[in-house]
């Protein structure tokens, strides 16, 4: 019985990841208060149990990535026979930007993180990685997307497509994804924003945040991964097979959960604004405030 209940536990995470990486709320976050109030408990083992769920947060984004690359196949594969000359070339400009727009991230979450952890003993994760810290982000990019939203109403966006995405547009877009590092921002949240503010239609950019994504969570999840092996190693700690069927359980579904979550965005934004994802943010963060409070 203990063992399908962390399996249900997975599926619950795997929901909340595959809707929540897409929609600019920050899956981070909600995984966060998620595990606050619901721990994985397959073990007795606190310090396996730390490990294996700041491990699990992020790995299971592959199975969220995976559904970007399923959907948009056609358009990020620069070998496909049905592509002419022309249409290859866009797809490699295409990766080039997105390459572009990976690097501030790159070096904020891995130089950065190292420099912390050199200086204070504590990663990111350690100093940021806590309900306090999500509700404050939540509430302030939830005012900011109102905002935002208020001044662009009736603006005509400058670029359409990604396609029409210069390689500066991506630094700088990529500069606002680095923002992300704080749980409760939200990746797709603050890239989102910085393209608007940049003169992105909302179309072009949700997906060039697809995109982008790629990168970051492919690296962030093999960084995660390889630290967790290296704990199990060199502790030597046995971890359970219900621990892994947990993690595959939480990817696959949020691969199918993505799949419904990546097209329900990308049909939204063509009618309405962010102001609603805003409003739900401010909101979710004064209930953590509260409960934290309390």
């Amino acid at each position: 019985m203990d063992m399908v209940w962390e399996w249900l536990k997975a599926l619950l995470y795997g929901i909340i990841e595959g809707i929540t990486e897409w929609l600019p709320v920050s899956s981070t976050g909600h995984l966060i208060l998620i595990q606050d109030w619901l721990p994985f408990s397959f073990t007795n083992d606190e310090m396996l149990l730390s490990e294996y769920s700041e491990m699990f947060q992020v790995v299971i984004q592959l199975g969220a990535i995976l559904a970007v690359v399923v959907l948009f196949w056609h358009k990020l594969w620069p070998f496909s026979a049905k592509k002419t000359a022309l249409q290859k070339r866009n797809t490699w400009a295409l990766w080039g930007k997105v390459i572009v727009a990976s690097i501030p991230a790159a070096l904020v979450g891995i130089v950065g993180d190292m420099l912390l952890e050199k200086a204070s003993g504590k990663d990111i994760d350690g100093w940021l990685y806590n309900s306090l810290v999500v509700a404050a982000a939540l509430i302030v990019y939830g005012i900011a997307f109102i905002v935002i939203e208020h001044f662009q109403k009736g603006r005509t966006a400058k670029v359409e497509t990604v396609e029409e995405i210069t390689l500066k547009d991506a630094m700088l877009i990529g500069s606002f994804q680095a923002l992300s590092i704080v749980p409760g921002t939200s990746r797709s949240g603050s890239t989102i924003l910085g393209s608007m503010l940049l003169g992105l239609s909302r179309t072009a950019a949700a997906e060039f945040c697809f995109f982008m994504a790629i990168p970051a969570m492919v690296g962030a999840s093999g960084i995660k991964a390889l630290g967790f092996v290296k704990y199990i190693t060199e502790e030597s700690v046995t971890v359970p097979t219900t621990a892994w069927v947990t993690l595959a359980i939480g990817c696959l579904v949020s691969f199918l959960v993505s799949l419904i979550a990546i097209r329900f965005l990308m049909d939204f934004v063509k009618k309405h604004s962010f102001s609603v994802f805003g409003v739900y943010r401010i909101a979710l963060g004064l209930l953590v405030l509260l409960l934290w409070v309390l």
